[in-house]
């Protein structure tokens, strides 16, 4: 079965920084899309980062030139740098990836259980 599963959420400082790991796991033959999405309390799950199937990245405009995302596709792994964090990034960060199932040989988009980040003094 297709896992994603997300670390490195915690609480941090406004100003501070935090550097959030994806790991997908299962049979996978390819992974085209990847990307990182918030929800915070009482608001809609919005994207934040993320890689297009020519592995471009692209930002939304709330994070741009603060966060950083990249990928290692040998270890089926993204990573979401961010830094200059602001007490409005506080979310549930998830990950989420448009990717072929080697089991079902079939495209599927599975989402990660999310990782809490906390920005506060």
């Amino acid at each position: 079965q297709v896992r994603l599963v997300e670390s490195g959420g915690g609480l941090v400082q406004p100003g501070g920084s935090l550097r959030l790991s994806c790991a997908a796991s299962g049979v996978i033959l390819r992974i085209d899309r990847m990307g990182w999405f918030r929800q915070a309390p009482g608001k809609e799950r919005e994207w934040v980062a993320g890689f297009d199937q020519s592995g471009s990245a692209s930002y939304s405009a709330s994070v741009k030139g603060r966060f950083t995302a990249s990928r290692d596709n040998a270890k089926k792994m993204m990573y979401l740098q961010m830094s200059s964090l602001k007490p409005e990034d506080t979310a549930v960060y998830y990950c989420n990836a448009d990717l072929i199932d080697g089991n079902l040989y079939t495209r599927i988009s599975p989402w990660g259980r999310g990782t809490q980040v906390t920005v506060s003094s």
